[in-house]
Formats: structure tokens, sequence, C-alpha cells
């Protein structure tokens, strides 16, 4: 697992450790019933507090994307296909939102805009 702090990010370090471990489940890179690095050795790892990483794994808890068993550590979860196309479909969405506020500025109308769209997709 690869975690790469920026302290030129405007994401709290606890966000950017949350983001970066559930892309990389996401994407596969993480595996279903895998372990992770305790919450101790990835602060130590990152150089970071202990306060830092358990408040990122505990947001993925919650969001289901890991559990921890007392005395065994902290494992990836099996993929909920649902929960995965929910996290594209809020990917998704504000990609969107970020294209249509890009294009307000731009003055480009709602129809060129959804010609840009569907030249992307056939490509």
């Amino acid at each position: 697992m690869k975690i790469l702090i920026s302290n030129k990010s405007g994401l709290p370090i606890y966000e950017q450790i949350k983001v970066q471990i559930k892309e990389q489940i996401m994407s596969g890179e993480l595996a279903e019933n895998e372990f992770l690095p305790s919450i101790r050795q990835l602060a130590k790892d990152l150089g970071i507090s202990v306060i830092t990483t358990t408040r990122a794994y505990s947001d993925l808890e919650a969001e289901g994307f890991i559990a921890t068993m007392q005395g065994k550590g902290t494992f990836i979860l099996p993929k909920d296909n649902e929960m995965v196309r929910e996290q594209y479909l809020k990917r998704i969405e504000e990609a969107f939102t970020s294209a249509i506020e890009s294009a307000k500025l731009a003055n480009i109308s709602n129809e060129e805009l959804i010609m840009i769209l569907e030249n992307l997709m056939k490509e």
C-alpha cells in the first residue's frame, strides 16, 4: 500500500489517507481480505500522529471499506457492488459539476457541453 502525504494539499492528512486507500480498494490494488498496516505502524511509516491514522481508518470503516477485528487487525472488506457504484456515481457527479461550472465561466451553452460529452463518449 502506497500513501503519499502532501503538505500543499488542501485536504487534511486523514482525508488524504482515506481517499488514497479508498482509491486503491476501488481499483483493485488492495484486494478484499488483505490486511492493512496497524494504525500505529501506518502512523510511524508516514511520520504522523496515531490520532490522524485512527480518524482515516474510522471513516473508512464507517463507509464500509474496511473492518477491524480485535487482536487480528484491519482488513479490506469484500466490495459491495452497490457501494462501488455509488462511489463512482459520486465521482462522476463531482466531475460534471466542475465541467458545468467551467462551461458557465467560458460561456459555453448546454448544447455545446452535451456535444463535448457525446464526442468524448465516442472515443
